[in-house]
């Protein structure tokens, strides 16, 4: 499909899916022919307002859709194994949202899946895409600020939010890990890779979700990474990552900077600023692109976020919610399995 269009259909039609849909009316080769929920009254209100073609009113007619090239499923992440599974099995490729599912087990499905019929599959680490990141990552194996020893990252927000909140409600896969932490855990592993060892504590609410995590990731190098988040309380959200010879601060928004300073030993503090004719730190646009590249490309995953790395990361928070005791329902009680036990060391 060198050159041609790429066709995207949108599965769920909330705040995450609208941001999308507006960042690809704008994005050059990106056409959304077609929209889906569970609710038509939604998808016709939804392809209304971004002048998509097709309105269903439900999953399977937006998956078995010979129009559609790529789906981005954005519904909330307790359902995406079922969401971006039905659309693999149509033969469709697929953009899923993260956290990329519940578990491991799930994720290492998706994968296999995917891997099976032949698709195109990635989660939306919209992060990972950021030009500015991609450039801090690019410093960072040039070694400059040495051997990375610490990282630090956090991602909370002030709530508070009630009982029935999808951020409280365990069938949602509420809490604050999986829909926040993923944020820090995804950088600290960008950086350094799955870890050896996982600690963790956390504060529970009454229905058995974190209202807050704490976890120290370590690495056989010598690395930690201490990572953050919250429901409870709005934290800087910034980022560090200091190294034998210097350090790397990230302001407020890691994960979707405009700035970060390099500081080098013996040297004066540099800063690098994203580029305007990026667009706005918000833009899910970089995701977009991506995708529309390997498309084009005839890759099957991209490199800049593989898919073994979204599992290494989905083992990481199954060894965390190990360690603070957070099970979801028709959870199995071994959810993380024997990879937990390896990242005990």
């Amino acid at each position: 499909m060198a050159g041609e269009s790429v066709r995207w259909g949108i599965l769920a039609t909330g705040g995450i899916a609208a941001a999308f849909a507006a960042d690809l009316v704008d994005l050059p080769g990106a056409e959304i022919v077609a929209v889906a929920s569970r609710r038509r009254e939604s998808a016709e209100a939804f392809a209304e307002r971004f002048g998509v073609e097709r309105a269903y009113g439900d999953w399977e007619s937006l998956a078995a859709d010979p129009d559609v090239d790529v789906v981005y499923v954005a519904t909330p992440h307790a359902a995406h194994r079922a969401a971006a599974g039905l659309c693999l099995e149509a033969g469709r490729n697929v953009l899923c949202e993260k956290p990329f599912t519940l578990n491991l087990r799930e994720a290492e499905e998706l994968v296999a899946l995917a891997r099976e019929r032949g698709r195109f599959l990635m989660e939306a680490m919209w992060m990972y895409c950021n030009p500015l990141v991609r450039r801090l990552k690019a410093l960072v194996e040039d070694g400059a600020i040495g051997e990375v020893r610490t990282v630090h990252a956090d991602f909370g927000l002030a709530g508070p939010f009630p009982a029935a909140h999808r951020l409280r409600d365990p069938a949602l896969g509420g809490g604050a890990l999986l829909d926040l932490g993923v944020y820090p855990v995804s950088f600290a592993q960008l950086l350094l890779g799955e870890p050896d060892g996982v600690a963790a504590s956390a504060v529970l609410s009454p229905e058995g979700v974190d209202l807050q995590t704490g976890a120290v990731l370590s690495w056989e190098s010598g690395a930690l990474a201490s990572l953050h988040c919250s429901i409870v309380g709005g934290t800087a959200v910034t980022a560090s990552v200091t190294g034998s010879r210097g350090r790397i601060d990230i302001p407020s928004g890691f994960f979707h900077p405009d700035r970060f300073v390099l500081h080098r030993d013996g040297r004066d503090p540099e800063e690098f600023v994203a580029d305007p004719a990026d667009g706005p730190r918000t833009s899910l646009r970089h995701e977009a692109a991506e995708v529309m590249r390997a498309l084009r490309a005839g890759e099957k995953e991209s490199p800049l976020v593989p898919l073994e790395g979204t599992l290494a990361v989905m083992r990481t928070l199954d060894a965390v919610r190990e360690r603070i005791g957070v099970r979801y329902p028709g959870e199995e009680t071994e959810t993380a399995g024997d990879e937990v036990a390896v990242l005990a060391g």
